[in-house]
């Protein structure tokens, strides 16, 4: 398959190669591509600056007590003597058990992902906004089932006590939505709906407004710091 004349196809695999959910002979082939194909290995390289950033949002998890159970069931593996006791242990089976726990963790971080607890978010809406030099400053992540957008500034912006960063969807026509305002300026939880995410919303704003917010409900007073679109994840 020749994807230099499929410019969305190529969009499309590159994100799912940075995110790992384009699998077996897919992402094989795909790697094939990447080897003699430059603008490909450029456009994966913007997808991992897009959404490796996201990585600060996710928090740790740790696998409920049956998926250990049946990681040791399906390894085999006996129960390990109390912490004190380390030095009873016969030092090939220590080595040998530890050398098998290693090899599992691929095991776990797949059991974890798959059997998440119901109340983690599912997030399915990403961006990240950049300055004029390209540089990632915002990151904002977006769940609509729980409807909650979530801000986080992730470059060291300095705003001082009268101003405030506030958060816009530009659409295509009609005047700039204001989507909410960062309090401390570091980061917010707003509400997610049609205003943010619908079909008609072309560009994500940041502007600097007087503390409180812009004074003019039809769009921003001050400066446009930062801007960036929405993918969607899922």
């Amino acid at each position: 398959m020749n994807l230099r004349d499929k410019p969305g196809l190529r969009e499309k695999l590159a994100a799912e190669y940075v995110l790992g959910t384009l699998k077996g002979g897919a992402r094989r082939r795909f790697e094939g591509h990447l080897h003699n194909d430059a603008a490909l290995r450029r456009t994966v390289a913007e997808w991992q600056d897009r959404l490796l950033p996201l990585s600060e949002f996710a928090g740790e998890q740790r696998p409920r007590a049956e998926v250990w159970r049946g990681i040791e069931r399906r390894l085999n593996l006996k129960a390990p003597a109390p912490a004190w006791q380390f030095w009873r242990q016969e030092s090939v089976g220590f080595w040998r058990g530890l050398s098998l726990a290693s090899g599992a963790l691929a095991v776990v971080l797949a059991v974890t992902l798959t059997q998440a607890p119901p109340e983690v978010p599912a997030i399915n809406y990403a961006a990240t906004l950049t300055d004029e030099r390209s540089q990632t400053a915002i990151l904002l992540t977006g769940d609509s089932r729980r409807q909650v957008l979530e801000v986080r500034v992730v470059n060291s912006v300095a705003v001082a006590d009268d101003k405030t960063l506030q958060l816009w969807a530009i659409p295509k026509q009609g005047n700039p939505r204001s989507l909410g305002i960062l309090p401390d300026n570091r980061s917010a939880k707003l509400a997610l709906s049609e205003r943010a995410i619908g079909s008609d919303v072309q560009l994500l704003a940041i502007s600097l407004e007087p503390k409180g917010g812009s004074p003019n409900p039809d769009g921003p007073t001050g400066p446009v710091l930062y801007k960036g679109n929405w993918v969607r994840l899922l």
